[in-house]
């Protein structure tokens, strides 16, 4: 009884915190937009209206001769709804960061012009500086739209089984982990979770950037903010809402956006300088004419039009601009970059390295040979090496349990295990007094001194054939040999065909496996370079050589074992992240899924991205050049040179953006067959 009413107790508590759980999450989130935010996206559009409206009252006014004092009060609301935002900008910038910016600019000028009686030419600089302003914030837009698209991509509720079996519809953000939640045909998958009763296809594009639909069945992991498109499913929640994978996804793109390329510091860096040199050399433009006897309204005329047309409004968002379009051009192909500086680092790289093991080959390695040593039989070695492996997560380690399993052999009894970096692995099978062991040639030297020569031939003609070779033993004594092969993934030459087609100089494979099976798979791939038998820091060592000896160099690996490489590395690329939290966290570009067309996309977009940069500098400062000789060579009209000049901000910013039209298509593959069940 007293069992029963501490099980009772448990359940109780177990409730309580699950319920407290459910109310922090909802407590967390809220979908509506704020206030802020809906003014945010308005306030532009609100601007220029308002510029408009009080401009052509203003002009109506003068028009039908109301007095002067009337129509200055309408021209200065005209003002003050053209310029309110560009001068709170400015201000804001000015006090903040102690440095001029073009907001300033232009309301310092439209201020300059009413001040010599132009109010007309004033409302029309701050009109048309309004409606680049919104054009720019709409046109950016479409890329923020990109982001918002994944946002959409999550459900606002859930269909919850209860305990008692019933279905109920709650939000989404009341879910935790544990909670068993049905997926009809057609629905969105709200969270994360495993599938424990069902099959289907689900839509992934979201995550992973793939629009062809994957097969899911019990035991799959599937992603919140994918698409149902079959069975009924029934799925068990691993994790709260804010801790999904497209949550990262989105939390990452946002992250990135707000982080500045090296380019772009750059240029914000001499922007500060370049901006007080134009105010300089527009006081310079009004003082000297009107001191030789010029017209003192002509001379403030044409300062005001210098200072306009010289304003670098084209150059700051020559950078920006390209950068956000690339970055959500990524995320809705599946490939996410961390932020400006990896971008622009990637149209750099000249050199990828690339881990081997679940990088460019399966990692589904499966055993192909067992060879006995002497004395022993071969049902003997296979169960002591699957022994020691049932304590090992490896992907060699599944193959040597599977082919135990497809044998018969018993599995026997393994203790705790110890891993043996870079080596193999051991532990204490059926109490023996001496560990089990298993690894490479390395771990074979260390525990036997002096291996016995017919077993190593047996292993030279194994790898001979570009297989992977494990010894196993106990103690000092070896027991046998086995070979696996992990097998070169698809379309892995024509990746590296196509990067060399971008300009990438050499390709590099780092692997802790034997050279032999190494220069194997590197003749399969078309890979340059091989280095083998290394340790986790020897790779990093490795990569910080190739980069102090050859440049810019990435690094491709799964994120978790390559982790000290993917950090010495230019560019850390995690390839196959989706549903990997640490892959996620580690690396600097991350791609979704182990289709490798997103490498070449990533490639491709970064050093698309350099061009449209340097395009759209060229053309920002071309149109500043050509303006600023007009205005002091042929007297150019204010309103035509704010036409030039927002006219060229405006390109660049739709220049950027043809980056939104490139997106990734992956090979086409052939049918899948459907998933068990469905």
């Amino acid at each position: 009884m007293a069992d029963a009413d501490t099980r009772t107790e448990g359940l109780a508590a177990d409730e309580a915190a699950r319920a407290a759980e459910r109310s922090a999450a909802a407590r967390r989130r809220d979908p509506r937009p704020t206030l802020r935010e809906l003014w945010e996206r308005h306030a532009p559009a609100a601007a220029v209206a308002g510029n408009v409206l009080f401009m052509i009252a203003a002009g109506v006014a003068r028009a039908r001769g109301v007095s002067d004092g009337v129509v200055i009060g309408l021209f200065a609301l005209a003002y003050v709804s053209g310029g309110a935002l560009s001068l709170v900008e400015g201000l804001r910038t000015l006090l903040g960061q102690r440095r001029i910016d073009v907001d300033l600019l232009m309301v310092t000028a439209a201020v300059a012009a009413a001040s010599i009686g132009e109010w007309f030419e004033g409302g029309i600089l701050l009109f048309l500086f309004s409606l680049s302003n919104a054009m720019q914030h709409y046109a950016l837009d479409r890329t923020r739209r990109a982001i918002t698209d994944l946002m959409s991509a999550r459900p606002r509720e859930a269909l919850r089984k209860d305990a008692d079996g019933r279905l109920r519809t709650v939000p989404v953000e009341e879910l935790v982990p544990g909670d068993v939640i049905v997926v009809r045909p057609g629905e969105m998958v709200p969270i994360d979770g495993v599938i424990v009763s069902g099959a289907s296809y689900l839509e992934e594009a979201s995550i992973t950037g793939e629009s062809m639909p994957v097969a899911k069945s019990e035991g799959d992991e599937v992603f919140g903010g994918t698409l149902n498109e079959h069975g009924v499913l029934e799925v068990r929640v691993t994790k709260l809402v804010e801790d999904t994978v497209i949550e990262k996804i989105i939390r990452m793109v946002e992250e990135a956006r707000s982080e500045e390329a090296p380019t772009q510091r750059r240029i914000e860096q001499i922007e500060q300088y370049y901006a007080a040199g134009v105010i300089a050399m527009t006081v310079l433009a009004a003082v000297v004419p009107i001191a030789l006897g010029a017209d003192k309204s002509e001379a403030i005329y044409r300062a005001i039009t210098l200072m306009v047309v010289a304003s670098p409004c084209a150059v700051a968002m020559a950078v920006p601009a390209p950068v956000v379009a690339a970055i959500a051009n990524g995320a809705r192909s599946g490939v996410l970059f961390k932020g400006g500086v990896h971008l622009e680092n990637m149209a750099e790289v000249t050199t990828i390295a690339f881990d081997k093991t679940g990088t460019l080959t399966e990692g589904r390695p499966r055993v192909t040979d067992v060879a006995p040593a002497a004395g022993f039989s071969r049902d003997e070695a296979l169960a002591l090496a699957a022994a020691v492996e049932s304590r090992s997560e490896h992907p060699l380690a599944a193959a040597v349990l599977a082919a135990a399993r497809e044998a018969g052999v018993p599995l026997r009894q393994a203790g705790e295990a110890r891993a043996i970096p870079g080596k193999g692995i051991e532990a204490y099978v059926d109490g023996q007094p001496e560990a089990a062991w298993i690894g490479n040639r390395r771990l074979l030297g260390e525990r036997t001194g002096q291996p016995p020569e017919d077993l190593l031939r047996v292993a030279d003609a194994l790898e001979q054939e570009g297989k992977t070779v494990m010894f196993v033993g106990r103690g000092a004594t070896p027991v046998g040999v086995l070979a696996a092969v992990d097998a070169l993934r698809p379309g892995v030459a024509d990746m590296i065909a196509g990067l060399r087609r971008q300009g990438i100089q050499r390709v590099v494979m780092l692997t802790g496996d034997n050279r032999r099976v190494a220069e194997a798979i590197a003749a399969q791939a078309g890979i340059d370079e091989v280095h083998a038998e290394l340790l986790p820091d020897e790779k990093a060592e490795i990569v910080a050589r190739l980069r102090e000896g050859g440049g810019p160099i990435a690094m491709v690996g799964d994120g978790v074992n390559d982790a000290p490489a993917l950090a010495r590395a230019t560019v850390g690329v995690a390839m196959g992240a989706a549903g990997t939290d640490v892959a996620l966290e580690t690396a600097d570009v991350v791609l979704m899924t182990n289709d490798f067309a997103k490498l070449n996309h990533a490639v491709a977009l970064s050093r698309r991205t350099r061009s449209i940069v340097y395009q759209n500098l060229a053309l920002a400062l071309g149109v500043i050049v050509v303006l600023v000789l007009l205005v002091l060579t042929r007297g150019l009209v204010l309103a035509a040179g704010v036409v030039g000049h927002e006219g060229s901000t405006v390109l660049v910013v739709f220049n950027s953006l043809r980056l939104l039209l490139r997106q990734h298509r992956s090979a086409s593959r052939p049918p899948q067959a459907a998933p068990a069940g469905s």
